[in-house]
């Protein structure tokens, strides 16, 4: 984007932005984008109806709101037709709202308790060291091939109880299901997300039918969890059951994968920020929480207004769709001073980078714990570690990482 646009100018260039047409920038750098709507139509119009909400305070009103439904299947129906990925993003957790939402969620947070993840920490200390060892035997490396994408499915798998020798395509159907979720998926990515629907479906038929003849401990293994339900006797069905499967593995490997890259990559072009945190690696809690905060690895979310919803002085009619603009709302200076600067120590740091409210991520502990420790540990090991060339950045709107992230490490 030019650097100097008069007030004009930037009113004009808002009033016709589209997600379904970005400018040729955007996918690079939305940052300056999002700021031209914060400040010349924040509740700005989208074609076929629907808004997009770029202030920190209307996205999180939306998100406060119960008139704010995650129910997907008027949105999806005519964007996925009677299809395996309109049967999966409308029967998963994220898309969903109260009894199915509530049902899946108490029994995924049973087991992702406090005390679950402070069981897992030790040995993803030792994924992450053994990850690191093989960083320090190759030293020029893809920080995403060989490293972030690694951690989350090894811990998802182990929470499903994956065996390791099955997980190779975990990811590549993950990428392929949630491609499908941009503003405007192209025929070959909606084929390729229906065929990871399908090869999923049939793993997981497998993988169940053993857990069910081989059940492990309730307490610690979601998968046997989900298979047997609440000690009062409610379960889900088998096509819930499958869905929410999916659901976990993708949304767990994706946002934490782009979470360490994204991270990686904003401490490796703030060197100041790296060096301040390898110094006083106490604020890793802290800037784990900054970075989510900076590159947050998904940048939109979905409503369905059920009913007229206030947003400022105006309103948002019922039936209207609502595209939250997290990224939008994460630099947003009304919450947060000097928002575009990255600060390891920021505090207060209300991001939405999980979403907020009752539909917060059930994961996002894990993802911070693996988060901490991944990058914590990475730099600890390897203070000089340095960009080994021009990293290639997904070119997905809706989610925002890295496909390769070269580095050096000494």
């Amino acid at each position: 984007m030019s650097a100097r646009r008069s007030a004009g100018e930037e009113r004009d260039f808002a009033r016709g932005f589209q997600l379904t047409r970005v400018p040729s920038g955007f996918i690079d750098d939305p940052y300056p984008y999002y700021a031209m709507l914060r400040r010349h139509d924040p509740v700005h119009a989208l074609e076929g109806g629907g808004v997009f909400l770029a202030r920190y305070e209307d996205v999180v009103a939306v998100y406060r709101d119960p008139h704010a439904s995650s129910d997907k299947q008027k949105e999806f129906g005519p964007k996925f037709g009677a299809t395996p990925l309109y049967e999966h993003h409308t029967t998963s957790l994220v898309f969903n709202d109260p009894p199915l939402h509530t049902r899946v969620r108490r029994l995924i947070m049973g087991a992702l308790n406090q005390r679950a993840i402070a069981r897992m920490e030790s040995g993803l200390v030792t994924l992450v060291d053994g990850l690191l060892d093989r960083l320090s035997e190759k030293r020029h490396v893809d920080l995403i091939d060989d490293f972030a994408a690694e951690i989350p499915i090894e811990v998802i798998g182990n929470l499903l109880g994956v065996p390791r020798s099955e997980r190779g395509p975990l990811r590549g159907w993950s990428l392929a299901i949630l491609s499908a979720l941009e503003p405007a998926p192209d025929a070959d990515l909606l084929e390729r997300g229906n065929l990871a629907v399908r090869e999923f479906l049939d793993y997981l038929a497998v993988l169940v039918a053993d857990r069910r003849t081989h059940p492990r401990d309730y307490e610690t293994d979601v998968l046997t969890r989900l298979i047997q339900g609440e000690q009062d006797g409610e379960r889900l069905t088998e096509t819930e059951l499958f869905h929410n499967c999916i659901f976990m593995l993708n949304a767990g490997h994706e946002t934490t994968t782009n979470l360490i890259g994204n991270g990686m990559h904003a401490l490796l072009t703030h060197r100041r920020e790296l060096e301040r945190l390898v110094a006083d690696p106490g604020l890793i809690t802290t800037a784990v929480e900054e970075l989510l905060r900076f590159e947050p690895p998904l940048q939109l979310n979905n409503r369905l207004a059920t009913a007229a919803i206030r947003i400022g002085h105006g309103e948002i009619p019922a039936g209207t769709f609502i595209t939250l603009g997290i990224g939008a709302a994460n630099r947003d200076p009304e919450q947060f001073p000097d928002p575009d600067r990255l600060d390891v120590a920021r505090k207060p740091n209300r991001h939405v980078a999980f979403g907020h409210g009752d539909h917060a991520c059930a994961g996002m502990n894990v993802a911070r714990l693996e988060g901490r420790v991944a990058i914590g540990r990475l730099i600890a090991r390897f203070p000089e570690i340095e960009s080994d060339g021009a990293p290639e950045r997904d070119r997905r709107v809706r989610f925002r990482g890295f496909r390769h992230l070269p580095a050096k490490v000494a």
